[in-house]
C-alpha cells in the first residue's frame, strides 16, 4: 500500500502544481492583490496537501487501521485550521479574497480529481486471493 502512495501523490501534486500556475496567471488580471491572494491560496494548499501525504505515510509504516485513523484526523485538523484561516483573514484587504477561496476551491477539485483518476488506474489487490494467508 505505501509504495502505491508516493506516485499517486507526486501525480496529482504535478497536476495541481499545473492548475495552480493556471489560478496565477488568471489572477494577474485582478492586478496585485488578486496575485498575492491566489499565493497564498497555493501556499495553503500546498501545505495541507503535503501534511497530509507526510500523515499517510506515517500511517501506512504502522498498520491499515493507522494510516486509515491519519487521514481523518488530518481531514478534521485541515478543516479547523481553513475555518480558523479564514475567519482570521475575513476581513483582510491586503490581498483578494475571492480569488484566494476560488485557487482554494479550484486547486482542491483538481487534486482531488487528479488523486481519483490515479487510483482509479493502480492495478492493486483489494481481497486476498484463496489460499494466500
Amino acid at each position: 500500500m505505501l509504495a502505491n502512495i508516493a506516485p499517486m501523490a507526486r501525480r496529482s501534486a504535478i497536476v495541481t502544481g499545473a492548475a495552480g500556475a493556471v489560478m496565477l496567471a488568471i489572477s494577474v488580471a485582478a492586478g496585485g492583490k488578486g496575485v498575492l491572494g491566489a499565493a497564498i491560496a497555493i501556499g495553503v494548499v500546498a501545505a495541507f496537501f503535503g501534511l497530509t501525504v507526510l500523515a499517510f505515510g506515517l500511517g501506512a509504516k504502522v498498520s491499515p487501521q493507522a494510516m486509515a485513523g491519519a487521514g481523518m484526523a488530518m481531514y478534521f485538523v485541515k478543516i479547523l485550521a481553513l475555518l480558523v484561516l479564514i475567519s482570521t483573514l475575513r476581513d483582510s484587504t491586503a490581498f483578494s479574497g475571492l480569488l484566494f477561496g476560488v485557487t482554494i476551491i479550484v486547486l482542491v477539485l483538481v487534486y482531488q480529481a487528479a488523486l481519483a483518476f490515479s487510483w482509479y488506474r493502480t492495478k492493486m489487490l483489494y481481497v486476498e486471493p484463496a489460499g494466500e494467508r
